[in-house]
């Protein structure tokens, strides 16, 4: 009393379901492997960080991270890679971080800021309102 349409029917939406449901398992593996391979990025980093820094230099550099994050992660991949190819010999402290940060205010930093104001805006106000 089986139909052998209503039959095929159920083999192709468990066959599709089943497609998609390891479509969602590799999709899900694929995430998981990126996140690990990020924290292991991260931990190696802060492994290397620790390894070529003092406690005063990493809470500075921490700090710095806090106040402004671009250049922050621009001096931790400059001490990286310092330290790989052996420029670093000992650790770092906070006096010789401070040197380096402003070493690269200083080569970053091509003309001074500078402040415009705008007179005919500000001409706009009336004496007359008081």
């Amino acid at each position: 009393m089986e139909d052998p349409d209503l039959e095929e029917l159920r083999r192709q939406r468990l066959a599709q379901l089943q497609s998609q449901y390891k479509g969602e398992g590799e999709n899900q593996n694929a995430q998981k492997l990126k996140e690990e391979q990020a924290r292991a990025q991260e931990d190696a980093k802060n492994s290397i960080l620790s390894q070529i820094l003092d406690q005063s230099a990493r809470a500075r550099l921490n700090t710095l991270m806090l106040g402004k994050p671009e250049k922050g992660k621009m001096v931790e991949n400059m001490l990286i890679r310092m330290a790989q190819t052996g420029q670093i010999c000992s650790k770092i402290g906070e006096t010789e971080l401070i040197t380096l940060l402003e070493n690269v205010n200083a080569q970053t930093q091509h003309k001074p800021s500078s402040v415009k104001f705008d007179r005919r805006r500000a001409a706009l106000d009336s004496d007359e309102d008081f």
